[in-house]
């Protein structure tokens, strides 16, 4: 499958999950959690110590987002992804696009062999879905 595929099937459906979300605007958990709602595409954001971002409801984790996410968007440290991508599996989410700089090897190793269509060390969605500040 090509980049372009992978980003094809990451970006039809809905919806999706920002792991990592920050109330910080200059921090990419933010800006890509923007760009998602610059989009106007169905998004939450996902960290524990947060109640809302951006004025949206923030969920601890991605087993207690309100239905299940079609893809998510990881924008965490390397170790941290690992988690996030066993999470992912066990939950069914079969879309995973680690932003630069979340990706580990192991992460990509455990998403492959999960069989999810994993994005990590190649584009980034901030460009792909044209970010505005």
């Amino acid at each position: 499958m090509t980049l372009q595929e992978q980003i094809d099937r990451f970006l039809d459906g809905s919806p999706h999950a920002v792991v990592g979300a920050s109330r910080d605007r200059a921090k990419y958990g933010n800006k890509v959690l923007r760009v998602y709602m610059q989009n106007d595409l169905t998004v939450f954001p996902v960290n524990p110590k947060n109640e809302k971002i951006e004025g949206i409801k923030t969920y601890p984790d991605l087993a207690s987002l309100p239905e299940p996410a079609h893809g998510i968007s990881v924008v965490t440290p390397p170790r941290v992804t690992e988690s996030v991508v066993q999470q992912a599996d066990v939950l069914g989410i079969k879309h995973v696009w680690m932003q630069p700089g979340a990706e580990s090897p192991a992460a990509v190793e455990m998403a492959q062999a999960a069989g999810i269509n994993i994005i990590a060390g190649t584009a980034c969605l901030l460009v792909v879905l044209g970010y505005q500040e």
